[in-house]
C-alpha cells in the first residue's frame, strides 16, 4: 500500500514538473515571431523516407497547436533571403507557447533551422486610445451637445459599442489568413533633444493620434497589429502588418515615415516579408517534397 501511494506521489509530482500552471498575461495573449534559415545542403541528402517522416511530424505539430483554445498560429515563407520561413503563434497561456515553439523546430530538425531572429510580445491597449470622459468633453466643446440630450447619449453609446470592439480586436484578434505579412520590431528614439519618452503625456498623444489616422485610411487593405515588448524583448513594439498585395505594405510604411511619430522619434528593425502558405505547401518550397 505504500509502495502505491509512493508511486502515485511519483506520477503527481512528475505531471507538475511536465506541466507547470499556465502563465497568462492580465490581459491579452502572448506573441512570439521566429524566422529561421534552412541548410538546403542537408535538405537534397535526406531520403524520401526522412523527408516523409519530417512532413509528417511537422504537419502533427501545427494541427496540435492550432487545435488548443484561443490560439492562432500563421506559417510563412520567408521573402526576404535573410530567412526561408518564419512563424507567428498567439496563445495566452507563455508555457504553452514556448513548448510549441520548441516542438515546432524539433519537429525540423533535419533540416538544421538556424534562428535569425526570434521575437516576444503580448497584445494589448495603447495608452493614447480616447477615453469615454474625453469623448464626452469632444461632443460638448466641439458639437455643442449637453450630456442630458438624446443625440449626446446616442453618441456615447455608439462610443462605447465602438470602444469594445476595438478592446476585443487589440487584445484578443481573429487575424486573417491574408497572402502577405510584413513583420518589424520597433522602438521610440532616447537620444539627447530627441528622447520620446521624455516628451509630455499630452504631446505624445497627439503624435500618436495623427499616426493612427494614417492607418485608418489603409482599413480594409491592411491590418495592422501592434503587441508590446517592454520588458519581454529588445524594443518597445512588434508590429506585423497583414495585407493582400505587397503594394499595400510599402504605401503603408512608407506613408507613415512621413508621420512626425516616424519622421522624428522611430527606430526600426529589420523587416520580414512573410508569404502565407499552408504545412504541405510551405516544406515543399524549402525543398521537403517527399516525391523528390
Amino acid at each position: 500500500m505504500q509502495k502505491k501511494e509512493q508511486k502515485t506521489q511519483q506520477l503527481s509530482e512528475e505531471k507538475i514538473f511536465n506541466s507547470p500552471p499556465p502563465l497568462i498575461p492580465d490581459q491579452g495573449l502572448h506573441v512570439i515571431h521566429a524566422f529561421y534559415k534552412v541548410d538546403a545542403i542537408r535538405i537534397s541528402s535526406l531520403s524520401p523516407q526522412q523527408k516523409k517522416d519530417t512532413t509528417n511530424l511537422f504537419e502533427s505539430e501545427i494541427h496540435a497547436i492550432r487545435s488548443a483554445p484561443d490560439t492562432q498560429l500563421f506559417l510563412w515563407s520567408c521573402a526576404n533571403p535573410k530567412a526561408d520561413f518564419g512563424f507567428m503563434l498567439l496563445t495566452p497561456d507563455l508555457h504553452f507557447a514556448d513548448s510549441s515553439a520548441k516542438r515546432l523546430i524539433r519537429s525540423l530538425a533535419l533540416t538544421s533551422p538556424q534562428l535569425i531572429i526570434g521575437y516576444l510580445s503580448v497584445t494589448e491597449l495603447s495608452e493614447y486610445t480616447t477615453t469615454e470622459s474625453e469623448f464626452a468633453q469632444t461632443l460638448q466643446n466641439q458639437e455643442g451637445l449637453q450630456p442630458d440630450s438624446q443625440v449626446f447619449q446616442q453618441k456615447m453609446a455608439e462610443f462605447k459599442t465602438r470602444m469594445s470592439k476595438y478592446e476585443r480586436d487589440r487584445l484578443y484578434p481573429r487575424l486573417p489568413d491574408w497572402p502577405v505579412a510584413c513583420f518589424y520590431p520597433m522602438g521610440k528614439l532616447r537620444i539627447p533633444g530627441q528622447n520620446w519618452f521624455s516628451l509630455p503625456f499630452e504631446k505624445r498623444k497627439e503624435f500618436m493620434r495623427g499616426h493612427g489616422n494614417v492607418g485608418r485610411k489603409y482599413s480594409g487593405r491592411v491590418l495592422q497589429l501592434i503587441t508590446g515588448s517592454t520588458g519581454l524583448d529588445d524594443m518597445e513594439w512588434a508590429v506585423t502588418l497583414f495585407a493582400k498585395s505587397t503594394t499595400d505594405i510599402k504605401a503603408i510604411v512608407y506613408e507613415m515615415r512621413f508621420d512626425p511619430a516616424s519622421a522624428l522619434y522611430a527606430d526600426f528593425g529589420e523587416f520580414f516579408i512573410g508569404l502565407s502558405l499552408s504545412p504541405h505547401q510551405l516544406l515543399a518550397r524549402l525543398g521537403l517534397d517527399c516525391s523528390s
